[in-house]
């Protein structure tokens, strides 16, 4: 698998950790706090919602386009899908994953209104998870962070996310994931879910209910082993999560946490365009056919030696055409990169740490969290671009004497972050102030090492093992950040009409140590002092709302060795360590909301300026590993529109829907030293369908419960120039369940399927990077129909 790592850089939220309330079970999507100190405060909005025992949607009262996707929503979903998937649904959102429950990271992205993922937030409880990017250089991805039965809510704000939110990458939106709090009754919840390749998933925890003086917490633990859905191999994982809450009523709370994952899974390879019309959309590693693999690898350097197995045996190990035909090189129909042995990705991750929420005074709060993250991090394949050496060091540490002509390539990562984030809020007669902070230190040691290989019938390495004893190091380096951030804050509520501002300042200092290796050494700074932000909602009554906001941000620089600006080599960044800068954005959007009886709709419509655009010049092919170069390319307008509406038919029957229309488009022609062509104006935006619809029906009596859901996207391209694309698709998800009497101890059992219609499409795009133009190996197939049962208990 082609791995080339995309850019990061380290985000956070300055927010509490929000107690999360019981929403009935008809809850879908509602509204969030997403305005600076929003998160303490109601709108008349919300007072309404609440007297009539409705549940708010579509982000009414925010200044933003702001929603939401409940716990009750999730639960819907097949047992360990990822919240991102259940967010998918949502106007401006383009996820793609190639499993069924959108968890496996190499293939997992996500993008807002044109803005990739690493151009966004993501936060847990108010603590940064970096980008997610599937690097772990400055946090983690929400699959690891937290198990998903544990999140009860998760907010997306599709432009650039409120103030309160105080990211140093937030360039095109923020999404907010919020933890449940402890049960006050003493219990226990269990699922076990089976399905398609073999998938076997167990989920329990246990609530202590409260213990007296307002102490209460839980721990959970899952596990997850599946199949993957083409070729060979397993996706395991590990997850436990812990979290105790001392609520001392009006003065406050403590709040601890613990989670951690284990989390290992064989890669499926990336394909081309040219690779699926040769191999077809199943084409995989061949991870069960060391011997195979070896071949292939001799084949590269010598064809009579191939030739030579053909014939003794007929065929290539029993593959007839395309594999017919070995002359001198590999057989015809086939390259090296169609499939490699073997890939894998493992992660495993502490992140734990302490919220102090205090009421000071009347109309004085604080609220700080201190956390603490530890990452160890392999990301591998066995490369047939290396031959191993003689005598190069087995697992063991003995020689090998018999080395294959391939290698085992690993990425390796150990990362330590700490920070702190504290919120000090003031109410004063029509305005809440705010004052946030955040600091954060963050260290990243980084290494590209290659391991030797045996020419025997069967490896002498185990793709899911972290790997000891190295061949060679390729680069290793040290990499440290540090992130200081304030915001300034204030919303003023004058009856109909609510306004909030204010402004963001922060500086990151990024500094990389090679210790081996040619890559670039040296500092880095990312600083702006004032980023505005201003918004307003015109309350017209009880049933609509006009809004407007204006926000500017700034994406700072990441120190990694997988990406830039240390990712080029020495001379390069010598060459622009002084004159390149940060990305940065502008976005103004302005929306109507309203509703009556069981209707609500929203529209919006928002204009784009994205300036300092990064472009990374990549040189040869990614498993070879050549530094790119970096350049600032001008920038990127964009503009659309998104229409939202829920309606509840009736009280178990409800219909959602959205359509959101993006233009976003390059603005400057950019061409290398070489006069090539590597961007031209006008051309749209990589992996950004300006077309997408998703619909939605739900059913639930509180017996009987299902929801089928189907999303369409038009196409997207892979290349800056759009001479290559994948086509529009629409999947279509379903469920069905029914809830057992009470009688039964709150047993009950569902059925879901995934892609009902079986669709053969290409779900993610660009998991090696972009090209100018022409074909590139970057893309995965989805996964065809899955179907799983999963029976629960005390949910």
């Amino acid at each position: 698998m082609l791995k080339l790592l995309a850019s990061v850089a380290p985000i956070a939220l300055i927010a509490p950790a929000v107690s999360a309330q019981t929403l009935p079970a008809q809850a879908v999507v509602t509204g969030a706090a997403s305005d600076p100190v929003a998160a303490n405060s109601t709108t008349p909005a919300d007072d309404q919602t609440a007297a009539s025992g409705d549940v708010v949607v579509l982000g009414f009262g925010q200044s933003r386009q702001v929603q939401t996707v409940t716990a009750a929503d999730l639960d819907r979903l097949t047992p360990g899908t990822s919240p991102l998937k259940a967010i998918s649904k949502l106007p401006g959102v383009n996820f793609q994953s190639a499993d069924p429950f959108g968890a496996y990271e190499w293939s997992t992205k996500i993008s807002l209104r044109g803005f990739n993922q690493n151009q966004l937030g993501f936060t847990l409880d108010g603590v940064p998870l970096g980008d997610m990017s599937y690097g772990p250089t400055n946090g983690l991805h929400i699959s690891r962070a937290i198990i998903s039965e544990n999140i009860a809510s998760t907010s997306v704000a599709q432009g650039a996310g409120a103030l309160g939110t105080a990211s140093t990458s937030n360039l095109g939106g923020t999404i907010q994931f919020t933890s449940r709090t402890p049960s006050d009754t003493a219990g226990i919840a269990a699922s076990g879910t089976y399905g398609s390749n073999d998938t076997a998933r167990a989920f329990i925890r246990v609530d202590s209910g409260d213990l007296g003086g307002g102490l209460k917490g839980y721990l959970s633990y899952a596990y997850l082993t599946t199949d993957k859905w083409k070729g060979y191999g397993s996706q395991r994982q590990h997850q436990a999560n812990a979290k105790i809450v001392k609520d001392f009523g009006d003065r406050g709370s403590i709040t601890g946490f613990f989670n951690f994952s284990d989390r290992r899974e064989n890669d499926y390879q990336d394909l081309s365009l040219d690779i699926i019309k040769r191999r077809g959309y199943f084409n995989d590693n061949i991870s069960n056919n060391y011997p195979l693999a070896i071949l292939y690898a001799k084949q590269a350097t010598n064809g009579a030696a191939a030739a030579a197995y053909q014939k003794a045996n007929g065929s290539l190990n029993g593959f007839s055409a395309p594999y017919a035909g070995v002359g001198i090189g590999l057989p015809s129909g086939i390259t090296l990169d169609d499939g490699y042995y073997d890939a894998a990705g493992l992660r495993r991750d502490y992140l734990g740490g302490v919220t102090f929420d205090a009421k000071l005074t009347d109309s004085l709060s604080l609220t700080s969290t201190s956390y603490y993250h530890h990452n160890k991090g392999q990301g591998s394949w066995i490369t047939p671009y290396s031959p191993t050496t003689l005598g190069a060091p087995n697992a063991d540490g003995t020689p090998i004497t018999n080395p294959a002509p391939l290698s085992f390539r690993t990425t390796q990562y150990s990362l330590d972050r700490a920070g702190t984030i504290a919120k000090l809020a003031l109410a004063t007669g029509a305005n809440t102030l705010a004052l946030t902070g955040w600091y954060e230190s963050n260290t990243l040691h980084q290494a590209r090492r290659l391991y030797g290989m045996t020419d025997t019938a069967t490896p002498n390495r185990n793709a899911l093992d972290y790997q000891s004893n190295p061949m060679s190091t390729a680069w290793n380096g040290k990499y440290d950040t540090e992130t200081l951030q304030y915001s300034v804050g204030d919303t003023l509520d004058i009856g109909q009409l609510t306004i909030n501002g204010g402004w963001k300042g922060m500086r990151v200092r990024n500094q990389a140590n090679v210790l081996a290796g040619t890559l670039a050494r040296g500092r880095i700074k990312s600083q702006d002092w004032f980023l505005p932000q201003i918004g307003a909602v015109l309350h017209l009554g009880n049933q609509a709302e006009v809004f407007a906001s204006y926000t500017e941000n700034m994406r700072a620089f990441v120190a990694a060795a997988t990406a830039p600006p240390f990712s080029i080599s020495q001379a390069a960044f010598n060459a622009v360590a002084n004159t390149v800068r940060p990305e940065k954005s502008k976005t103004a959007e302005g929306g109507l909301r309203y509703r009556t009886g069981g209707l609500q709709l929203s529209a919006v419509g928002y204009y784009i300026d994205f300036s300092d655009r990064l472009l990374t010049y990549s040189v040869g092919t990614a498993i070879q590993g050549i530094p790119p170069t970096l350049n600032n390319v001008g920038g990127v307008e964009s503009y659309g529109a998104e229409v939202s509406a829920f309606y509840r038919l009736t009280p178990a029957f409800s219909a959602l829907a959205s359509y959101s229309y993006n233009h976003a488009t390059y603005q400057q022609t950019v061409r290398d030293g070489s006069g090539n062509l590597l961007a031209e104006k006008g051309r749209y935006v990589v992996d950004t369908p300006q077309n997408m619809v998703k619909g939605e029906l739900v059913y639930d009596d509180s017996r009987f419960f299902g929801r089928v859901g189907a999303d369409y996207m038009s196409k997207r391209y892979f290349t800056y120039l759009n001479d290559q694309s994948v086509a529009g698709r629409v999947l279509v998800d379903a469920s069905i369940g029914y809830r057992f009497p009470e009688a039964w101890g709150g047993l009950s059992i569902e059925g879901s399927v995934t892609n009902l219609t079986d669709k053969r499409y290409i779900s993610t795009i660009g998991t090696n990077g972009f090209t100018a133009s022409g074909d590139n190996q970057t893309l995965l197939a989805g996964a065809p129909r899955q179907w799983f049962v999963t029976l629960k208990k005390g949910f």
